[in-house]
């Protein structure tokens, strides 16, 4: 050990005999050199204490570039050196104005010093050399100033000032003439094109599985439509029990066989896959299918305050590789993610499919929102959609918000953002920590603003920090909170953008819960077959939304979506189709004769489509006569087949003809 520390210090010296030896060199050459392009030569002195990780100390020297073609008559007289074996000490070192950048600690030691100075701890590594012009740097707009772009946060100016409040316009719509049938609103959704094309895609890839079409027709489309709606409302533990002798469900089992509605869930298909082998579409199974349903939502009217959101749809599979992704706050934490763009009332006016990179395939996006982050990109693209932008103020959550997007959706769109933001995506506002905020009690706030936009904290259960070009903090509002301590709801002040936000953000929130009150059961391996299913569910919560707010606009009571939806599934199954025929009835269906009076029981009346779609309505004889639907007080034996309704059918009363006939 002691022979390794021995040979340590012998090497140590010489190191630094030889770098003192260079040093002097240096300085005898440099004073009759021209001082126009130099070296920064770093040298570093070694001990042994550079094996422990002491930090590294740089000497600077200045060197001449070229000795040889250097004039020696401009030498300095005053500094010449005639001894040629004379080394500088370290006070000369220090002293001389050519080592004026060095540390007093950074001095070579020389061994011919007849004071020993303590040796500084020092790293190994090699000499480099670095070219230094001595000419004086030129102002250039790259140069590290407080101007550059680095610093334009440091450049904002922030002031205690609120913005003016945006004023934004009431939607009007014009009232229908009449309201029309709940199966009317849903076709403005889900459209004959499409269940034409899911007819058609479905006989292409059974010919292509199996060598033969299974023959479908939109007709059978719309039956295996229908179905799956009342699956929605009425749930069964699994599919075969809506069929099974001890539970069968005859809504449902008359309308298809079990066998031919699970040929069809099968081989239920959307696109043609020997098309889309290098597709970068990663959502082409279903994708012809989401375009026509997004077509169709762009045309409905809007209001001027929208909403930007995710919304998870679910699935468990693995099949769909990364496609699949998990949230951990919503209903649905596994599956596929959609971000929307819908108003205050929850109806879905746009979305976009999240794939990853290549998300916006198809996005027609400028070179500045290519650089955008993906919560920008959202954004940008869902509002680009919106019909009268410079009227409408959108709001999102702090996934997307940050100040650059606020100002840009500004500048190329002219759309007002009110939004919640993470504190590091303010663009370096100047607020009150929340440790401050926390100490002036609840409902305590902070604002600054610069360019148009305000930047607010407000202290409520926790921090939350805002951003708004719309609303600011004036006239302040109130909201009601629970007290822990006095045990009863108390009032808590806040900024007028804060109900604002609150009021309006919740769009895609109340849509997300239609769709899961009665759910459309499509659990199934392959990963498009869930897609499809929120597709119907989809349309059929817009479709009641744009019902119910007809109704608002006319005064008139709207049913509840439960009922829509069970007269949707009835019209698909009955509108321009002949009379079905009736199913097998279950042998424990049938009650047993009662000798006592009963009341009579009401039988449901057909749906508007279905009365006035002059197919298929033919009159049946029954042995027992019923009250006629027409006539109050009219007694027949005759009726119609496919409505199931008793009607006058005789010389005197033409109630059969009647009935059907607007």
């Amino acid at each position: 050990m002691l022979c390794q520390k021995k040979s340590t210090r012998c090497q140590c010296q010489s190191t630094a005999l030889v770098t003192t030896l260079l040093l002097t060199w240096i300085l005898e050459t440099s004073k009759s050199l021209l001082p126009c392009e130099l070296f920064l030569v770093k040298s570093c002195k070694m001990d042994v204490n550079s094996f422990y990780g002491t930090r590294t100390r740089i000497l600077q020297a200045l060197v001449p570039e070229n000795p040889e073609d250097s004039d020696a008559d401009i030498s300095d007289d005053d500094d010449k050196i005639e001894d040629p074996d004379y080394h500088p000490v370290r006070e000369e070192v220090a002293s001389d104005s050519s080592f004026e950048s060095l540390d007093e600690d950074d001095a070579p030691l020389t061994s011919t010093s007849p004071t020993k100075l303590p040796c500084k701890n020092r790293r190994k590594g090699q000499n480099t050399l670095k070219t230094v012009s001595l000419k004086e740097p030129e102002d250039t707009p790259g140069s590290s100033s407080p101007s550059g772009p680095h610093n334009a946060r440091n450049e904002r100016i922030w002031k205690h000032e609120d913005i003016e409040e945006f004023q934004v316009t009431e939607s009007r719509f014009v009232p229908p003439v009449v309201v029309q049938s709940p199966f009317q609103y849903f076709k403005m959704l889900f459209t004959d094109e499409m269940i034409h094309h899911v007819a058609h895609h479905t006989n292409l890839y059974s010919a292509q599985e199996l060598g033969d079409p299974i023959k479908t027709s939109p007709e059978e489309i719309e039956d295996f439509l229908s179905m799956l709606l009342f699956m929605g409302v009425f749930k069964f533990p699994s599919l075969e029990d809506y069929w099974h002798h001890e539970s069968r469900f005859s809504v449902i089992a008359d309308i298809m066989p079990r066998k031919r509605f699970q040929l069809l869930r099968r081989y239920i298909h959307f696109n043609d896959n020997q098309q889309f082998s290098e597709n970068p579409d990663r959502f082409y199974k279903i994708r012809p299918l989401f375009d026509m349903l997004r077509k169709q939502c762009l045309l409905i009217p809007s209001t001027y305050k929208h909403s930007v959101d995710e919304v998870m749809i679910g699935y468990k599979g693995t099949r769909a590789g990364t496609l699949r992704q998990y949230i951990s706050n919503k209903r649905d934490k596994w599956g596929f993610k959609v971000f929307c763009r819908a108003s205050s009332s929850g109806i879905i006016h746009d979305l976009l499919m999240y794939q990853g990179a290549s998300t916006f395939f198809n996005v027609a996006l400028s070179e500045e929102e290519q650089m955008l982050p993906l919560g920008a990109k959202v954004v940008t693209t869902l509002c680009k959609t919106i019909q009268q932008p410079r009227l409408s103020v959108v709001f999102f959550d702090n996934f997307f918000t940050s100040f650059n997007l606020v100002q840009t959706l500004q500048t190329s769109l002219g759309v007002k953002c009110i939004g919640t933001v993470r504190a590091n995506r303010t663009g370096g506002a100047p607020l009150m920590t929340d440790k401050e905020l926390i100490k002036r009690g609840r409902g305590s706030y902070d604002y600054r603003s610069a360019e148009g936009v305000i930047a607010v904290k407000w202290f409520d259960n926790k921090c939350v920090n805002l951003l708004s070009n719309a609303s600011g903090i004036m006239p302040l509002s109130a909201v009601k909170r629970w007290s822990k301590e006095s045990k009863e709801k108390i009032t808590v002040p806040c900024p007028s953008l804060i109900p604002a936000y609150n009021e309006h953000m919740g769009g895609i929130d109340l849509f997300d819960m239609l769709v899961h009150l009665y759910k459309t059961p499509v659990k199934a391996k392959r990963w498009y077959i869930p897609l499809f299913g929120y597709i119907l569910d989809l349309s059929i919560a817009n479709s009641w939304l744009v019902y119910k707010r007809d109704c608002g606009l006319l005064n008139e009571k709207a049913m509840p979506l439960k009922r829509f939806r069970l007269a949707v599934a009835h019209s698909l199954n009955k509108v321009n189709k002949a009379a079905s025929k009736v199913g097998r009835p279950s042998p424990s269906s049938e009650p047993p004769p009662k000798k006592h009076y009963t009341p009579r029981r009401s039988l449901p009346k057909p749906q508007p489509d279905v009365r006035y779609d002059s197919l298929g309505h033919w009159p049946l004889h029954c042995d027992k006569r019923g009250r006629c639907n027409y006539c109050p007080k009219g007694v027949s034996r005759w009726k119609c087949k496919k409505c199931n309704v008793f009607l006058c059918l005789n010389a005197n009363q033409e109630c059969f003809a009647a009935y059907h006939q607007k």
